[in-house]
Protein backbone atom coordinates (compact mmCIF):
# COMPACT_ATOMS: atom_id res chain seq x y z
CA UNK A 1 0.00 0.00 0.00
CA UNK A 2 1.27 3.50 -0.91
CA UNK A 3 2.23 5.63 2.10
CA UNK A 4 -0.20 8.51 2.75
CA UNK A 5 0.92 11.90 1.46
CA UNK A 6 1.67 14.38 4.23
CA UNK A 7 3.64 16.97 2.25
CA UNK A 8 3.32 18.26 -1.33
CA UNK A 9 6.01 20.34 -3.06
CA UNK A 10 4.98 21.85 -6.38
CA UNK A 11 6.74 23.93 -8.99
CA UNK A 12 4.96 27.04 -10.28
CA UNK A 13 5.66 27.99 -13.90
CA UNK A 14 4.57 25.27 -16.28
CA UNK A 15 3.18 23.20 -13.42
CA UNK A 16 0.74 24.83 -10.98
CA UNK A 17 0.34 27.94 -13.15
CA UNK A 18 -1.41 27.91 -16.48
CA UNK A 19 0.33 29.46 -19.47
CA UNK A 20 -1.27 32.83 -18.65
CA UNK A 21 0.34 32.58 -15.17
CA UNK A 22 -2.92 32.18 -13.29
CA UNK A 23 -4.00 29.37 -10.95
CA UNK A 24 -7.17 27.54 -11.94
CA UNK A 25 -10.07 27.25 -9.52
CA UNK A 26 -9.69 23.48 -9.51
CA UNK A 27 -6.02 23.74 -8.52
CA UNK A 28 -6.83 26.28 -5.81
CA UNK A 29 -9.58 24.08 -4.40
CA UNK A 30 -7.43 20.94 -4.47
CA UNK A 31 -4.61 22.66 -2.60
CA UNK A 32 -7.01 24.09 -0.03
CA UNK A 33 -8.53 20.63 0.44
CA UNK A 34 -5.05 19.24 0.99
CA UNK A 35 -4.28 21.91 3.59
CA UNK A 36 -7.59 21.31 5.37
CA UNK A 37 -6.75 17.60 5.56
CA UNK A 38 -3.46 18.42 7.30
CA UNK A 39 -1.09 18.13 4.34
CA UNK A 40 1.86 20.54 4.24
CA UNK A 41 1.97 22.34 0.86
CA UNK A 42 5.21 23.99 -0.25
CA UNK A 43 6.03 26.02 -3.36
CA UNK A 44 9.40 25.07 -4.94
CA UNK A 45 10.19 27.62 -7.61
CA UNK A 46 12.99 29.38 -9.46
CA UNK A 47 11.17 32.65 -8.71
CA UNK A 48 12.21 35.20 -6.09
CA UNK A 49 9.97 35.75 -3.05
CA UNK A 50 8.39 38.91 -4.44
CA UNK A 51 7.12 36.97 -7.48
CA UNK A 52 5.57 34.25 -5.30
CA UNK A 53 3.84 36.42 -2.68
CA UNK A 54 0.51 36.87 -4.46
CA UNK A 55 0.28 33.15 -5.26
CA UNK A 56 0.91 32.25 -1.60
CA UNK A 57 -1.87 34.60 -0.60
CA UNK A 58 -4.27 33.14 -3.19
CA UNK A 59 -3.60 29.62 -1.96
CA UNK A 60 -3.71 30.52 1.74
CA UNK A 61 -0.26 29.07 2.40
CA UNK A 62 1.77 29.63 5.56
CA UNK A 63 4.75 27.39 4.82
CA UNK A 64 8.36 28.27 4.09
CA UNK A 65 8.86 28.73 0.37
CA UNK A 66 11.72 27.43 -1.78
CA UNK A 67 13.06 30.17 -4.06
CA UNK A 68 15.74 30.39 -6.74
CA UNK A 69 15.64 26.59 -7.24
CA UNK A 70 16.67 26.22 -3.61
CA UNK A 71 19.36 28.89 -3.30
CA UNK A 72 17.12 30.52 -0.69
CA UNK A 73 14.27 29.58 1.63
CA UNK A 74 11.97 32.41 2.63
CA UNK A 75 9.62 32.72 5.60
CA UNK A 76 7.00 35.15 4.30
CA UNK A 77 5.37 35.75 7.70
CA UNK A 78 8.58 36.81 9.42
CA UNK A 79 10.05 38.38 6.25
CA UNK A 80 13.29 36.46 6.75
CA UNK A 81 15.45 34.08 4.76
CA UNK A 82 15.90 30.84 6.65
CA UNK A 83 18.50 29.59 4.16
CA UNK A 84 20.79 31.36 1.68
CA UNK A 85 23.46 29.77 -0.53
CA UNK A 86 24.93 32.63 -2.60
CA UNK A 87 27.85 32.77 -5.03
CA UNK A 88 30.90 34.97 -4.48
CA UNK A 89 30.45 38.20 -6.50
CA UNK A 90 33.99 38.14 -7.95
CA UNK A 91 33.44 34.57 -9.12
CA UNK A 92 30.12 35.54 -10.73
CA UNK A 93 31.88 38.40 -12.52
CA UNK A 94 34.31 35.90 -14.07
CA UNK A 95 31.36 33.86 -15.40
CA UNK A 96 29.76 37.00 -16.83
CA UNK A 97 33.02 38.08 -18.47
CA UNK A 98 33.27 34.73 -20.23
CA UNK A 99 29.63 34.85 -21.31
CA UNK A 100 30.05 38.33 -22.77
CA UNK A 101 33.24 37.21 -24.50
CA UNK A 102 31.29 34.44 -26.24
CA UNK A 103 28.28 36.67 -26.96
CA UNK A 104 28.63 40.39 -26.31
CA UNK A 105 24.85 40.85 -26.40
CA UNK A 106 23.94 38.22 -23.80
CA UNK A 107 21.72 39.73 -21.12
CA UNK A 108 22.96 39.54 -17.54
CA UNK A 109 20.67 39.63 -14.51
CA UNK A 110 21.56 39.06 -10.88
CA UNK A 111 19.21 38.15 -8.06
CA UNK A 112 20.59 39.33 -4.72
CA UNK A 113 18.31 38.05 -1.96
CA UNK A 114 14.99 39.52 -3.14
CA UNK A 115 16.42 42.22 -5.42
CA UNK A 116 17.11 42.33 -9.16
CA UNK A 117 20.28 43.90 -10.58
CA UNK A 118 21.09 44.24 -14.29
CA UNK A 119 22.96 46.45 -16.73
CA UNK A 120 20.16 46.39 -19.31
CA UNK A 121 16.68 45.01 -19.88
CA UNK A 122 15.75 43.35 -23.18
CA UNK A 123 11.97 43.15 -23.55
CA UNK A 124 12.34 40.44 -26.20
CA UNK A 125 13.83 38.13 -23.54
CA UNK A 126 11.33 38.27 -20.68
CA UNK A 127 11.60 36.55 -17.33
CA UNK A 128 8.80 36.44 -14.80
CA UNK A 129 10.51 39.11 -12.69
CA UNK A 130 10.83 41.53 -15.62
CA UNK A 131 7.13 41.17 -16.48
CA UNK A 132 6.01 42.51 -13.12
CA UNK A 133 8.93 44.36 -11.53
CA UNK A 134 11.53 46.95 -12.46
CA UNK A 135 15.21 46.42 -11.63
CA UNK A 136 16.26 47.45 -8.14
CA UNK A 137 19.58 48.46 -9.67
CA UNK A 138 20.10 49.32 -13.34
CA UNK A 139 23.74 50.21 -13.66
CA UNK A 140 27.05 49.59 -15.39
CA UNK A 141 28.27 46.03 -15.07
CA UNK A 142 31.16 47.16 -12.85
CA UNK A 143 28.70 48.37 -10.20
CA UNK A 144 26.70 45.15 -9.89
CA UNK A 145 29.11 42.79 -8.17
CA UNK A 146 29.31 44.22 -4.67
CA UNK A 147 27.22 41.66 -2.77
CA UNK A 148 26.94 37.85 -2.68
CA UNK A 149 24.80 36.72 -5.64
CA UNK A 150 21.83 34.44 -5.01
CA UNK A 151 21.33 33.61 -8.68
CA UNK A 152 22.91 34.62 -11.99
CA UNK A 153 20.73 34.61 -15.10
CA UNK A 154 22.06 34.72 -18.66
CA UNK A 155 19.55 35.35 -21.44
CA UNK A 156 19.78 35.17 -25.23
CA UNK A 157 17.87 33.67 -28.16
CA UNK A 158 18.09 29.88 -28.09
CA UNK A 159 20.57 29.51 -30.98
CA UNK A 160 23.03 31.93 -29.34
CA UNK A 161 22.50 30.81 -25.78
CA UNK A 162 23.68 27.27 -26.51
CA UNK A 163 27.20 28.56 -27.22
CA UNK A 164 27.21 30.51 -23.97
CA UNK A 165 25.88 27.50 -22.07
CA UNK A 166 28.61 25.24 -23.46
CA UNK A 167 31.39 27.70 -22.71
CA UNK A 168 30.24 28.34 -19.13
CA UNK A 169 29.71 24.64 -18.43
CA UNK A 170 33.11 23.66 -19.87
CA UNK A 171 35.00 26.41 -18.03
CA UNK A 172 33.36 26.26 -14.60
CA UNK A 173 32.14 22.67 -14.43
CA UNK A 174 31.36 21.52 -10.90
CA UNK A 175 31.92 25.00 -9.43
CA UNK A 176 28.34 25.89 -10.34
CA UNK A 177 24.91 24.35 -10.89
CA UNK A 178 23.18 25.27 -14.15
CA UNK A 179 19.41 25.02 -14.36
CA UNK A 180 17.20 25.54 -17.43
CA UNK A 181 13.45 26.01 -17.31
CA UNK A 182 13.13 28.22 -20.42
CA UNK A 183 14.96 27.85 -23.72
CA UNK A 184 16.24 31.45 -23.66
CA UNK A 185 17.41 31.41 -20.03
CA UNK A 186 20.33 29.88 -18.11
CA UNK A 187 20.11 30.05 -14.31
CA UNK A 188 23.35 29.65 -12.37
CA UNK A 189 23.57 29.02 -8.65
CA UNK A 190 25.86 27.49 -6.05
CA UNK A 191 26.63 23.82 -6.89
CA UNK A 192 24.96 22.60 -3.72
CA UNK A 193 21.64 24.15 -4.80
CA UNK A 194 18.89 21.82 -6.00
CA UNK A 195 15.17 21.60 -5.35
CA UNK A 196 15.77 18.05 -4.14
CA UNK A 197 18.01 19.25 -1.31
CA UNK A 198 15.54 21.97 -0.38
CA UNK A 199 12.51 19.67 -0.33
CA UNK A 200 14.48 17.19 1.75
CA UNK A 201 15.44 19.97 4.19
CA UNK A 202 11.86 21.17 4.56
CA UNK A 203 10.54 17.64 4.92
CA UNK A 204 12.97 17.29 7.82
CA UNK A 205 11.89 20.63 9.25
CA UNK A 206 8.22 19.58 9.12
CA UNK A 207 9.13 16.05 10.28
CA UNK A 208 7.69 14.36 7.18
CA UNK A 209 9.35 11.11 6.00
CA UNK A 210 10.40 10.87 2.36
CA UNK A 211 7.80 8.24 1.54
CA UNK A 212 5.06 10.67 2.59
CA UNK A 213 6.21 13.43 0.22
CA UNK A 214 4.82 14.10 -3.27
CA UNK A 215 6.65 16.42 -5.68
CA UNK A 216 5.19 17.86 -8.89
CA UNK A 217 7.06 19.58 -11.73
CA UNK A 218 7.63 20.03 -15.44
CA UNK A 219 11.26 20.83 -16.18
CA UNK A 220 14.90 19.86 -15.70
CA UNK A 221 15.18 21.85 -12.48
CA UNK A 222 12.36 19.74 -10.97
CA UNK A 223 13.83 16.32 -11.73
CA UNK A 224 15.84 15.98 -8.52
CA UNK A 225 12.87 16.48 -6.24
CA UNK A 226 10.64 14.31 -8.44
CA UNK A 227 13.12 11.42 -8.22
CA UNK A 228 13.60 11.89 -4.46
CA UNK A 229 9.92 12.03 -3.48
CA UNK A 230 7.86 9.10 -2.32
CA UNK A 231 5.63 9.92 -5.29
CA UNK A 232 7.14 11.94 -8.15
CA UNK A 233 4.72 13.57 -10.59
CA UNK A 234 5.31 15.18 -13.99
CA UNK A 235 2.59 17.23 -15.63
CA UNK A 236 1.63 16.35 -19.20
CA UNK A 237 3.52 19.28 -20.72
CA UNK A 238 6.76 18.33 -18.94
CA UNK A 239 10.08 17.86 -20.69
CA UNK A 240 10.61 14.25 -21.90
CA UNK A 241 13.42 13.60 -19.40
CA UNK A 242 11.26 14.97 -16.59
CA UNK A 243 8.44 12.60 -17.48
CA UNK A 244 10.97 9.77 -17.50
CA UNK A 245 12.05 10.72 -13.97
CA UNK A 246 8.49 10.64 -12.61
CA UNK A 247 6.48 7.82 -11.11
CA UNK A 248 3.32 9.16 -12.74
CA UNK A 249 2.39 11.62 -15.48
CA UNK A 250 -0.83 13.61 -15.08
CA UNK A 251 -2.61 16.14 -17.27
CA UNK A 252 -0.88 19.33 -18.39
CA UNK A 253 -0.67 22.64 -16.55
CA UNK A 254 -3.50 23.85 -18.79
CA UNK A 255 -5.67 20.91 -17.72
CA UNK A 256 -5.30 21.11 -13.92
CA UNK A 257 -2.55 18.51 -13.64
CA UNK A 258 -1.67 19.52 -10.08
CA UNK A 259 -5.27 19.10 -8.94
CA UNK A 260 -5.41 15.73 -10.67
CA UNK A 261 -2.29 14.59 -8.82
CA UNK A 262 -3.62 15.77 -5.46
CA UNK A 263 -7.01 14.15 -6.03
CA UNK A 264 -5.54 10.84 -7.19
CA UNK A 265 -2.59 10.44 -4.84
CA UNK A 266 -3.02 12.74 -1.84
CA UNK A 267 -6.79 12.76 -1.41
CA UNK A 268 -7.68 9.20 -2.44
CA UNK A 269 -11.31 9.52 -1.33
CA UNK A 270 -11.91 12.39 -3.75
CA UNK A 271 -13.59 11.49 -7.02
CA UNK A 272 -11.83 12.92 -10.07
Amino acid sequence: MTAPIKMIATDLDGTLLRDDKTVSDRNINAIKQAIESGIIVVIASARPPRAVKSIYQTLGLDTIQINYNGAAHYDIHNDTFTKHLPLDPAFVRSIVDLAREVDSEVCVSLEVMDKWYTDRVDDSLPIETSKHFSPDKLSHLDDLFEEPVTKLMLLAPTDRLEKVHTAVRDSFGNQIAIHMSDEHLIQIVDPSVDKEHSVRDLAGYYEIPRENVMCIGDAQNDEGMIKWAGIGIAVGNAWPDTKQAADHVVSSNEQDGVAEAIEKFALPTTTV
